[in-house]
């Protein structure tokens, strides 16, 4: 088996961010339901951004914020999304390779606009996303290559993916060519709505293809169809080799066979939400893939979520390599399950 020559491959909905501050009344007279991520078509698209405030524009996606966090943190670092052979294209794809990612996915020619993400960030410093997929949804098997997948010592699929059509099947080919290089799959569950229109795929995937699973407390609670977190944990655990558990404030729990451990929130002042489950499973990835153990994958997480958490927008603005060695160590709690 040959060494790896990346240490994360993400592959999830190339799409360019647009975020604007907006108030509570501005979600109900749009008929918004704050917090959550839904799919919008094109002309719903351009009504909403010509009703927006002034926004910030940048290169985002959930996969796409955490590939290029988890390059900030000195990990190798691969994304396959699609975009389409526009402005907007070219704007994602110098972004991410700016960052430092490798993103090697042709664009596509001639068809649907590259995808954009309208994002309302109110005062509470909730984020409301409204999701034009645009080229995203052309994303297929075709784009997967099997050798590009098992250069990766984690494969990380984003669950919006789940979405369109074709992208299912294309994260069953990238988990098949994973596992048949001897790598691991993760799998984010992105959001609790996404997790209701999806459930059942969910359920299958993990049983069959994820080995690592990243959820905050409310997709898990979907997933299992309950109110009560630990029966959720107790049916993940059998599910998947490491479960890492987002809580907010609560900071995280992380799960392997008959161990749990707590890990504080890493403390900060909360500007914007938005990425801040993209930034801990960039930080957790790049831990795990240099060894750590797991209560500091847990930790390094919980920096990269605070700083992301600390300012508009959801790539890091700060030296995350320097935030990682001076904050102190939050003491996981660990405990061995009977």
């Amino acid at each position: 088996m040959s060494e790896p020559t990346l240490d994360i491959l993400g592959i999830g909905n190339a799409i360019v961010d647009v975020l604007a501050r907006a108030e509570d009344q501005f979600l109900a007279e749009q008929g918004l339901d704050k917090g959550a991520m839904r799919l919008i078509a094109a002309e719903e698209a351009e009504a909403l951004y010509g009703r927006m405030g002034p926004g910030l524009e940048s290169s985002g996606g959930s996969a796409g914020n955490t590939c290029a966090v988890a390059a900030a943190l000195g990990a190798r670092v691969g994304f396959l999304g699609k975009v389409a052979e526009d402005q907007l294209g070219r704007v994602f794809a110098h972004d991410i390779r700016a960052a430092g990612v490798h993103f090697p996915t042709a664009p596509l020619q001639g068809d649907a606009p590259t995808a954009r993400c309208l994002i309302l960030v109110t005062p509470d410093a909730q984020r409301t996303m409204n999701t034009y997929l645009g080229a995203c949804v052309a994303f297929s098997e075709d784009d997967v290559d099997p050798a590009e997948v098992a250069r990766a010592q984690v494969l990380y699929l984003e669950g919006y993916l789940f979405d369109p059509p074709a992208a299912q099947a294309a994260f069953r080919k990238a988990a098949r060519a994973s596992h048949a290089a001897g790598r691991q799959v993760a799998l984010s569950l992105s959001d609790a709505f996404c997790v209701h229109r999806h459930r059942a795929a969910f359920r299958q995937f993990l049983r069959e293809e994820t080995d690592i699973l990243f959820a905050n407390e409310s997709e898990l609670l979907a997933l299992f169809e309950t109110t009560d977190l630990e029966a959720a944990l107790a049916a993940i655990v059998p599910e998947v080799a490491i479960a890492a558990v987002t809580r907010g404030p609560a900071g995280s729990l992380v799960l392997t066979g008959g161990e749990r451990h707590a890990v504080e929130a890493a403390p900060t002042e909360v500007m914007d939400t938005t990425g801040a489950g993209d930034a801990y499973a960039a930080g957790f990835l790049a831990a795990l893939t240099r060894g750590l153990p797991l209560p500091e994958c847990g930790r390094w997480g919980a920096v990269a979520a605070a700083e992301v958490i600390s300012h508009f927008g959801a790539r890091p603005q700060a030296d995350l390599k320097a935030m990682v060695a001076s904050v102190p160590g939050n003491h996981p709690v660990s405990t061995v399950l009977g």
